[in-house]
């Protein structure tokens, strides 16, 4: 009896997968149907929200734009995390709560490594002092 509850609960599952893997295949098939076929050289120029490009980029972005951005990225996940465990932090109990308190405290040592490490000082007295430091070791 086991065996057919256990087939009971995972047919639908299955059909939902095979449904995904028919819609994929048929989207496939019915663009490369369809789709162009022809490389015109204008499809590679990029451009962007319908314009096409006038020159060159005026400047380069640098790295620390992306860091900050992935700085934010990371400790934007930290606050969605605590907010979900605030939500249930009854429910959770003290193992919840030591869980969490594992959680900020790996963060802040990252945040703290990455302060260490210089990688917070993105402006010209952050790199001098990275320069200064790379030139005495």
């Amino acid at each position: 009896m086991t065996g057919l509850l256990g087939a009971a609960a995972v047919w639908p599952a299955v059909l939902y997968a095979a449904l995904v893997l028919v819609v994929v295949t048929a989207i496939i098939v019915v663009s490369a149907l369809l789709g162009e076929r022809g490389r015109d050289p204008e499809r590679g120029i990029p451009y962007e929200s319908g314009i096409k490009p006038a020159g060159p980029l005026p400047k380069r972005l640098s790295v620390e734009f992306y860091q900050v951005a992935l700085f934010f990225v990371i400790f934007d996940l930290e606050a969605v995390f605590i907010f979900a465990w605030a939500v249930n932090a009854r429910r959770l109990g003290w193992i919840g709560y030591l869980e969490m308190v594992t959680f900020v405290g790996l963060l802040f040592a990252g945040l703290v490594y990455l302060w260490k490490t210089g990688a917070l000082d993105w402006g010209p007295a952050g790199r001098r002092r990275r320069l200064r430091k790379g030139r005495s070791q």
